[in-house]
């Protein structure tokens, strides 16, 4: 079982806390991120989060549950991994496997019903035009019996929420595509439409919006630029907004895809790095403490 954070009804006073640390290097960037977010979500601009699959399954989601239902969160756009891990926990309240042992015998990745209930849900999708992550979520929810985990699931609770949950898939990366029931036209179709709809969302960061990119090294970020570069193609000024990147690690295209290039011309760029399992905690607690929660 997945041992998931905790978000307390009365938070504990990080405000102070953070207000002690020494402005400079790490600390006055944190305290730059959360107060960009907090003004975006005040200035009503779009806050979007593109999380990696690491994110999932380092039990914090529900912080980032609770923002969402707060209206802190306008859109979240995961990767093909990201969305299996919050799947698997909705069906399951756990995920992931021994990849080693079961690598060795040629069973990573076979689990039968999270490959054909994914296939189920993205068929249902297709004759209603949905997205990816729409698709699942309505699944998610509409099932019967009901997933005994919904309350731990991103994709559901964004569904129920109503806010643009995409999923920008890499075919042939995700352990779903083993399975007999995918069907890769249906997949990369839904999947498409989720990148249209996160290049339509972007549009919101102009002028004060937030973007983060939380644990993802390679794909998001390269979904990202293409996606904002679609926005401005069409007529959006996309600028003057605030850019991060969260991850354990600094990566090339996190630096130059989010952070670097697409603030160059009006914006600014940060970095956050550390484990997930404490970094999120903390911003999402600042930032409650922040916008008077």
């Amino acid at each position: 079982m997945t041992r998931f954070g905790e978000v307390l009804e009365s938070p504990p006073a990080v405000e102070r806390l953070v207000a002690t640390l020494p402005d400079l290097l790490a600390a006055a960037d944190f305290r730059a991120i959360v107060d960009a977010w907090a003004t975006a979500v005040r200035r009503g601009r779009a806050v979007v989060l593109l999380c990696g699959g690491h994110v999932v399954k380092t039990g914090v989601s529900p912080y980032l549950i609770d923002a969402v239902h707060r209206g802190w969160i306008d859109h979240l756009a995961f990767s093909g991994a990201t969305a299996i891990h919050d799947f698997e926990i909705a069906c399951f309240g756990e995920t992931s496997e021994d990849v080693t042992e079961n690598l060795a015998h040629g069973t990573f990745g076979l689990a039968d019903e999270t490959g054909r209930w994914m296939a189920e849900a993205a068929i249902a999708g297709l004759d209603e035009d949905l997205g990816l992550g729409e698709a699942l979520g309505r699944w998610l929810l509409q099932r019967e019996p009901e997933p005994p985990h919904l309350e731990q699931s991103l994709l559901a609770q964004a569904y129920r929420r109503e806010i643009p949950l995409t999923v920008h898939v890499t075919i042939g990366a995700d352990v779903v595509h083993q399975h007999p029931a995918f069907d890769p036209a249906v997949t990369g179709t839904a999947s498409h439409r989720d990148f249209r709809i996160l290049a339509a969302s972007l549009r919101g960061l102009a002028d004060g919006g937030f973007v983060a990119n939380v644990g993802s090294a390679v794909v998001l970020p390269e979904v990202f630029v293409k996606a904002l570069n679609v926005a401005r193609h069409l007529g959006s000024p996309v600028k003057e907004f605030t850019a991060a990147d969260f991850d354990v690690l600094r990566h090339y295209r996190p630096t130059v895809n989010v952070i670097g290039r697409p603030v160059l011309e009006g914006g600014r760029g940060f970095h956050l790095t550390g484990h997930h399992e404490l970094t999120v905690p903390l911003l999402y607690y600042a930032l409650r403490a922040l916008l008077g929660e």
